[in-house]
């Protein structure tokens, strides 16, 4: 049986993992064609980025037919292949499920436009001010406002993100009704797993104006969120007690996500936030450049993981994704210390109390593109910001330095399979640029080097299916408030796991506030780790300890 606290999930993003036909995209068949790949790698499940039939404003998040495959992506047979033949290596498939908007171009929506009453009912229409102005001073997340006017109805649409991306009325039940169906079906054909875009935004509560911030405490963690998840785990995916979903998290609370992804609640497997990856922000503004806050990183990963442990909750654990700069960029090292710092940062994750999930590429230590121009970015909101940040008076130089760290295009260019021309991604012209340093960082350079940063994401894999207390134990954070070190035990049946990580270039002494006597050491960045009362860290470095009671 399938037990996802010992799994491991890899993240797909099919637009720039691997191209089969030639057109600059990547596609399902590219997925089959590397299963091998994650096979070796080791990991449980791939969770795979929209494929849907989409208009693409929001790289397939603007779904026009939860149905359809999008033909630039393949056929439902290549679907259906790939959960074939992932299912034979032990891998199984889980989808992106995006129901708190559909794109403006989806049946429902340009039905309401002609006027079905039946159908308006599915988004949430409001009238404006008197004098045209909209019915709130709510923000989109993509920048501007968040509602749109449709003169011919003489009403405003809510759009939390692009304009293109209309609300779902989730108070309609008919509304949920179709999403359960669009669950059920892609169940009825191999999915076994269902990640939820934003879905802690689909109830929304009272829609007055926001005088104290963007409208966000009005419409996250919604007055019938729980009810409507519930609702929908139980007709659904919740009648398998095998079927693994996370629901993304936008601006959530630790309290709504004991509910969300607890034990008993009947609701999701588990939970992404975001909490630790804004770190590098002023408040919940992105968009600016600050160095990154460790005592803060810290603090927020502990107390999610005591927090979570303490009511039976479970997190979804990670760095990368679609949506985030690529992790050795943000908190580690490009440089002299790229690889011991990818090491470690991965060893951070995949020893916490929690799911661990990999983005493509992660596993060889990808890094940021470098784009020094606007046409290089293929990101609404990156360009929306862009702009924003111009018409705000930042120099044009300042505006593409923030858009180099921050940027969703970070992590969106190809997978670098190896070091030719374009990457081993596509026989084409890619969509959006390869990054340059593909000629060193690639796949092909690492999966047979026993020293590579592919073979110490193998072996962290391998020590969580091995390791019961890797999976299972509980958390203790070390020395919380040292500069320098992030250190934690896990404890579970008389094993003992103390995961040591220098999280910075320069050396660090550390006495480890545990008696190491008995530990071994299961996985270092370095060849020749060192255990003993006071440790002599050298940069980035990272030790895995252990030992099991007599």
């Amino acid at each position: 049986m399938f037990d996802f606290r010992k799994s491991v999930v890899y993240q797909v993003y099919p637009k720039s993992f691997y191209d089969t036909d030639g057109d600059g995209m990547g596609d399902l068949r590219g997925v089959t064609a590397k299963l091998d790949y994650l096979q070796k790698l080791g990991v449980d499940y791939i969770w795979m980025n929209p494929f849907f039939v989409s208009p693409q404003r929001d790289n397939g998040y603007d779904i026009a037919d939860y149905r359809a495959i999008d033909p630039r992506f393949g056929t439902m047979e290549d679907f259906e292949q790939l959960c074939r033949e992932a299912d034979k290596r032990g891998i199984r498939i889980m989808l992106d499920m995006v129901f708190n908007h559909t794109s403006t171009k989806h049946e429902w929506f340009q039905k309401a436009l002609a006027g079905d009453k039946e159908y308006e009912d599915f988004y949430i229409w409001r009238e404006g001010g008197a004098d045209g102005t909209p019915p709130n001073n709510w923000e989109s997340k993509f920048g501007g406002n968040a509602w749109e006017y449709v003169p011919e109805k003489g009403k405003w649409y809510l759009h939390l993100f692009d304009r293109t991306q209309a609300d779902l009325n989730w108070e309609n039940p008919r509304v949920r009704e179709e999403l359960r169906d669009v669950v059920r079906f892609w169940m009825d054909r191999g999915a076994k797993g269902f990640r939820f875009d934003v879905v802690n935004l689909i109830s929304k509560g009272s829609y007055e104006s926001d005088y104290e911030g963007d409208g966000r405490r009005f419409y996250t963690d919604g007055p019938r969120v729980h009810e409507y998840l519930h609702e929908l785990s139980q007709a659904t995916f919740g009648t398998d007690a095998e079927f693994v979903t996370v629901g993304e998290m936008s601006s959530t609370t630790m309290e709504n996500c004991y509910r969300y992804a607890g034990a008993d609640t009947g609701e999701l497997s588990m939970v992404f936030s975001f909490h630790h990856l804004k770190v590098d922000f002023v408040g919940n503004e992105k968009w600016v450049l600050v160095p990154f806050d460790f005592a803060k990183l810290k603090n927020i990963l502990f107390s999610w993981q005591t927090g979570m442990a303490e009511h039976d909750a479970w997190n979804a654990v990670f760095w990368c994704n679609h949506d985030q700069p690529r992790v050795v960029s943000r908190f580690g090292d490009e440089g002299e210390y790229w690889a011991p710092s990818a090491k470690m940062l991965g060893t951070v994750i995949h020893c916490l109390r929690g799911t661990p999930y990999v983005y493509q590429g992660e596993e060889i230590g990808m890094t940021n593109p470098g784009f020094t121009s606007l046409d290089q970015y293929r990101d609404v909101e990156s360009i929306n910001h862009f702009h924003i940040l111009r018409d705000r008076g930042l120099h044009e130089d300042s505006a593409y330095d923030i858009l180099r760290v921050h940027s969703r295009d970070n992590s969106r260019t190809p997978m670098q399979w190896d070091g030719t021309e374009k990457a081993g991604f596509t026989q084409g012209t890619p969509w959006i640029e390869i990054t340059p340093n593909h000629t060193k960082i690639n796949a092909a350079s690492q999966v047979d080097d026993p020293d590579s940063i592919f073979a110490h994401y193998q072996k962290l894999i391998a020590l969580r299916k091995q390791y019961d207390v890797i999976a299972y134990g509980d958390f203790q954070p070390l020395d919380a408030e040292n500069p320098t070190i992030l250190a934690y035990m896990r404890q579970w049946k008389g094993e003992q796991l103390v995961v040591i990580n220098n999280f910075y270039r320069k050396p660090a002494e550390w006495a480890c506030p545990v008696d190491l006597t008995g530990f071994t050491c299961l996985l270092s960045n370095y060849a020749d780790p060192s255990i003993g009362s006071k440790l002599h860290l050298r940069p980035y470095e990272s030790l895995v300890l252990y030992r099991k009671a007599e």
